[in-house]
This record gives C-alpha cells, sequence and structure tokens, in this order.
C-alpha cells in the first residue's frame, strides 16, 4: 500500500482518538486527571490494561522471538498471573484503604518523605527508559514502513507522535486513557487476529511442533531460561513493574471499589496469558513463512518484513494501525503516569496547580523524544528482553523499599535508606557481568535479587539505627 495512504490513515486514527479524549474528560479537573474521578468501569479498565500491559514491544518482539525461543515465554506468563494475584490481594487493599492518586504516599506514610521521594525517583527513572524503548521501537518501525519513503525524517517521525500523545492527554489524564486504550487495544488485537488468520493452515500445529518452535519448559538450572527461574521471576517482574508502578496501578485506583478493581485484575491476568499466547502461535507461524519463502528477516524485522512484503495491502494497513494502537497505551499512559508522580511526589504541587502540571507534562514530552533519538543508536535484536533487562535494575529497589514498608516499618535515617537503594543495584551489576558462579548465569531473576538486596540492607540499616 502506499506510504502515502498508510500516513493518511494514522493522522486520521490519531484524530479519533483525539475527538474520543476531549468528549470523555470535558469538564474534568484535578481528580479525573490524575485518579479518573474514581468512577472508571473495571471492564473497560481491564480491556484497556491489556494494551498498557503489552505495548508495540510485544505486538513485534514476541512474534519475532519465537524462532530463538520456541514459545518459552509462556513461562514468564505463566509467572505473571501470580503476580497478578498478589497485587488484588496484598497490594491494592492498602491502596484503595489510603485513597492514594500517587502510590509512593504509601511510602511516605510507612517510612517518611524521603521514601516517598526515592519510590517516585525510581518510577520516573524506570518507566522513562523503558517506556521510551517501546516508543522507539514502533516509531523504527513506523519510519521504515511509512515515513521513510516519504522522505521524512526519523526524528519527524518521532515528534509527530508525541505531539499527538501530548494533545489528548494533557489535559484528560487518567479519565481519557482509559477509554482511549480500550480503543487503541481493540485495534492491536483485530491486527493479531487478521493476520494469524492469514497465514493458519491446516497442519500449522503440527508442523510448528516438527520444527521445534513449541517448546515451552526448560529444565537445566544452570540456564537464564531455567522454568522455576522464570515462573518466579514473571511473578516478581509483574509485582515491581504493575503493582509498584504508578502507570500501571493509576487506572486500578481510577476504580471506585477495591472488589471491582480486584476483578480488574484478575480479568487483565487471563486476558494476557490468551493473548501472549495467542501473539507466540502468531510468532510460530511468520517463522514458518519465513523459512517457507527464503525470507532471511529476524528478530524484530520478523513480522514487518512478511506483512509489507508478503500479505495483501489492506492487511497492510491494518497491521499499521494496530502496530499505532499497540505504542500508545504505554506511551500516553506513561507520560500521565510520570506527570502525576512528579508533580504529587517530587515537586508536592497541590492537585488544582494545573499550569506546573501542564508544563511538567511538556516537559517530559520533550525529554521523551530526546531518549527516543538517543535509542536509535542503539541495535538490539529483541527489545523486549532488553527492557526486562533494565527493570531487573531500576524495579528492584523499588520492590525492597514496598517490602520493607509493609512488612517492617521501622524508620531510618534518609542517608541509609538512599544509600543502600543505591548500592544493591552496583551490587547486581557486579554480580550480573561477572564470572559465573559453578556455570550459574543470572537471567530475569535479577529483579527478585536486587529486591532481597535492598530488603536485607534496609533492614540492617534500621536494626543498628533502632540498636544505637
Amino acid at each position: 500500500m502506499s506510504p502515502t495512504l498508510l500516513l493518511i490513515g494514522v493522522l486520521a486514527y490519531f484524530g479519533l482518538l483525539l475527538v474520543l479524549a476531549r468528549r470523555v474528560s470535558q469538564g474534568s479537573g484535578a481528580e479525573a486527571f490524575y485518579v479518573g474521578g474514581r468512577k472508571s468501569p473495571w471492564p473497560v479498565v481491564a480491556f484497556g490494561m491489556v494494551g498498557t500491559s503489552l505495548s508495540g514491544v510485544t505486538f513485534i518482539s514476541v512474534p519475532g522471538g519465537v524462532a530463538a525461543n520456541g514459545f518459552g515465554y509462556l513461562q514468564v506468563t505463566f509467572g505473571y498471573v501470580v503476580g497478578y494475584v498478589a497485587i488484588a490481594f496484598v497490594l491494592l487493599p492498602h491502596y484503595h484503604r489510603l485513597g492514594l492518586a500517587s502510590i509512593y504516599e504509601l511510602l511516605g506514610e510507612r517510612l517518611g518523605p524521603a521514601a516517598r521521594r526515592l519510590g517516585s525517583a525510581y518510577f520516573v527513572l524506570s518507566r522513562t527508559v523503558g517506556a521510551t524503548a517501546r516508543l522507539y521501537l514502533v516509531v523504527q518501525v513506523l519510519h521504515t514502513l511509512v515515513l521513510g519513503p516519504l522522505g521524512l525524517p526519523f526524528a519527524v517521525g518521532a515528534a509527530v507522535v508525541l505531539a499527538m500523545i501530548l494533545l489528548y492527554t494533557v489535559e484528560g489524564g487518567v479519565k481519557a486513557l482509559v477509554w482511549t486504550d480500550t480503543l487503541q487495544t481493540a485495534g492491536m488485537l483485530t491486527g493479531l487476529v487478521v493476520c494469524t488468520a492469514l497465514l493458519w493452515r491446516a497442519d500449522a500445529l503440527a508442523q510448528l511442533d516438527a520444527a521445534g518452535l513449541t517448546r515451552v519448559w526448560v529444565g537445566d538450572p544452570l540456564s537464564r531460561d531455567f522454568s522455576a527461574k522464570a515462573l518466579l521471576a514473571g511473578a516478581f517482574i509483574t509485582i515491581a513493574m504493575t503493582g509498584l508502578d504508578q502507570e500501571m496501578m493509576q487506572k486500578s485506583l481510577s476504580v471506585a471499589k477495591l472488589r471491582d478493581a480486584q476483578k480488574n485484575l484478575l480479568l487483565l491476568a487471563g486476558l494476557l496469558v490468551v493473548v501472549i499466547a495467542a501473539f507466540l502461535l502468531l510468532g510460530g507461524l511468520l517463522t514458518l513463512f519465513a523459512r517457507g519463502h527464503g525470507l532471511a528477516a529476524n528478530g524484530d524485522a520478523l513480522f514487518p518484513a512478511v506483512v509489507m512484503q508478503h500479505l495483501p495491502a489492506w492487511v497492510q494497513a491494518v497491521f499499521v494501525l494496530a502496530l499505532v494502537s499497540a505504542l500508545l497505551p504505554s506511551a500516553d499512559g506513561a507520560l500521565t503516569a510520570l506527570t502525576a508522580s512528579t508533580c504529587l511526589d517530587l515537586l508536592r504541587i497541590p492537585r488544582e496547580d494545573v499550569m506546573t502540571r501542564r508544563r511538567v507534562h511538556l516537559g517530559f514530552t520533550a525529554l521523551f523524544l530526546a531518549l527516543v533519538l538517543g535509542f536509535k543508536a542503539l541495535d538490539s535484536a529483541s527489545m523486549i528482553f532488553l527492557i526486562l533487562k533494565l527493570a531487573g535494575y531500576t524495579y528492584g529497589p523499588l520492590l525492597g523499599l514496598f517490602a520493607f514498608a509493609l512488612f517492617t516499618p521501622r524508620r531510618l535515617p534518609a542517608t541509609a535508606l538512599v544509600a543502600v537503594c543505591m548500592a544493591a543495584p552496583l551490587l547486581c551489576a557486579a554480580l550480573d557481568f561477572g564470572q559465573p558462579w559453578r556455570g550459574y548465569q543470572i537471567g530475569l531473576e535479577l529483579l527478585l535479587l536486587n529486591g532481597l538486596l535492598t530488603w536485607a540492607g534496609l533492614w540492617l540499616a534500621a536494626r543498628r539505627e533502632n540498636i544505637a
């Protein structure tokens, strides 16, 4: 399909999102921006959070990783379910009981203002890096398929995407996101279903099995992908990257009743298993197709190459719109959550200070653009594993901080708290990049190790304080 027509379709889609956001957020105030007025319907929140949880990285990287890893990502996905159950019944009751707008207020209540600011700072670092890595991947694909052939530079494409996201989030915030994310999730899943249906063949499952692409479990305890490690890592990745993440929790906080918010998370867990399994199946079909047609593309390049080179023009349009739909929920949610956490936790401004909130929102948009341009110099075959690796370093201290606040609420000096939360990731880096111990390699369990070291350091510092 003509790149010009594809660009018109993308801009029309942005226009639809802007109209929807303006309609649902008309007349909204600060409470709507930060927590959606606490009136969001939980089934709508759950469906929209599928898109936020998966993002464009899942859309591209999960299918592209099947050739190398089979269906091994399902190990991590089953761990996600355990993590969502823990969030629903351990963390959510605390958040709802306190009526929080920012989840890092809990750290302030239990451990003091330094803990609240530190938790928010780690979130800002984590989400900024993760969101811009995801954003870069999808903008890069859009540039290759649409903008590049029209002679538009990569920087222009990234700036236009971020400007459109800014337009529909700067006023409506969470209230707008609940509904726009629902539309975007529907668009992403439409692309998944259409592409899978076109590539499906009667003997597909048998061919996938014969090609060794259906492997799920890894029995070698020394492997980075050992099943027990993957399940445990999946659970704690979810607890940290959802339960301790302002972006993900702000939508659950927008649901009025605790019971409904818990239903939202449990439904989300079930939907994610089904959707990720479908993406893995699509990845297997794409791999078989590429091998059968002599395509050299692999990794993140596989899905776009098959669609744009071998499938009908109308499918290419569906793919591009689905890709945009996969991009937006993580980027728009990140901008809103980063604005909320910075304003409420770091700057401590009143919720009604609209002008400062707008400036912060615009500032993060500019920072996103700068980081996306920086990521262009990074070459990674599969961004999803890079993002999960980075999360092990940045979300680990958050995991330790919240565990200490909830289960060992002892006061300790701000200097000790900061020192421990900075030392733990450095120690993890030394272990990660050092020589394997008796052949053991650190994988995604890095997050759990980082959290344990943070908690242990906080416990020792608090114990010394109490003894003294």
